[in-house]
């Protein structure tokens, strides 16, 4: 259990922070007027203060905050946790998404002391659920509320620009949310490759999520694109996914046959691509959620392979 002795914020990037005693922390944001939050894996950054404190037992004379971080913790060893660990704090869920930072240029604590600890001891977390955090507030480790992260895309030029409904996104999530996916990010795009190549690398390697979703441009219109940027974005191909999900469908209506739906990995997260049709989105999921599952667990690492 650790005890927060700090709660620092700064309204400028590249400005120190000061320790403001509370504040919120929006879901999957950050700590409320803080330069440094938004929608990316670094959100909330922690600091261990057992860790502030043997540096300043070196006689350096450095405030709260003076590193850059958000939270400052006593009890804790920060750099001992894994990614994806999880840390409660009241109503407040985080989840640790890096360890430790490469500095681009020295900070105003290394000109002033020769050295600071935020690049080998602090983290940073996402914020998963917001609240209310206060000094003297205990910090646990918790356990995740889901079991899998996930990213929502649909392509769709008419949806893009407001002139229709998406309606295969909200069936995705609709899917998936009660399956234990906790949505990430949804977000409508036009059916450009090359806006679409960008979102999927980004879900990828910024938000790190498991699995990606889209919804749309797989088919045989010269705008349909989702296959090539998913091709594109994707360093390992994962054939049979697709290959099935055309099979279960051509059982439904022989049109499947016309999908150009493909699958692939990039780094730890499968890129699925699904049909426009939010009737065709359902049936997809429900034949194919019961065995992604293990699929997503020995990409993570959590299951091993295994044959009946």
């Amino acid at each position: 259990m650790g005890k927060v002795r700090a709660v620092c914020v700064s309204e400028k990037k590249g400005t120190g922070k000061k320790n403001v005693g509370s504040a919120v922390l929006i879901e999957n944001f950050g700590l409320k007027g803080d330069a440094h939050a938004g929608k990316w894996h670094r959100q909330v950054s922690l600091l261990s203060w057992d860790a502030v404190e043997r540096f300043r037992a070196r006689g350096a004379q450095v405030g709260d905050g003076a590193f850059g971080e958000n939270l400052l913790v006593e009890g804790f060893d920060f750099k001992t946790f894994p990614v994806g660990t999880v840390f409660l704090c009241g109503e407040v869920v985080l989840e640790l998404t890096q360890i430790g930072k490469k500095c681009h240029s020295e900070c105003e604590i290394f000109r002033q002391v020769g050295d600071c600890i935020m690049p080998r001891e602090g983290v940073f977390a996402r914020v998963l659920r917001g609240g209310v955090i206060r000094v003297g507030d205990e910090l646990l480790v918790g356990e995740k509320p889901y079991r899998f992260t996930a990213g929502i895309v649909t392509a769709s030029d008419k949806a893009s620009r407001g002139e229709r409904e998406d309606a295969g996104g909200p069936a995705i999530r609709e899917m998936i949310e009660p399956a234990g996916y906790h949505v990430r990010s949804q977000s409508i795009l036009s059916d450009d490759e090359e806006g679409l190549y960008a979102e999927l690398v980004r879900l990828a390697d910024e938000e790190q999520v498991d699995v990606i979703f889209t919804t749309g441009g797989t088919g045989l219109s010269p705008r349909d694109n989702t296959p090539e940027a998913t091709l594109r974005a994707m360093h390992r191909n994962v054939p049979g996914i697709a290959e099935a999900i055309r099979a279960h469908s051509m059982q439904i209506t022989p049109r499947a046959m016309l999908s150009r739906a493909v699958c692939g990995m990039r780094g730890r997260t499968l890129i699925v691509n699904l049909p426009g049709s939010p009737r065709a989105v359902r049936e997809s999921l429900e034949f194919l959620l019961p065995t992604l599952e293990h699929g997503l667990e020995i990409l993570r690492g959590d299951a091993g392979e295994c044959a009946r």
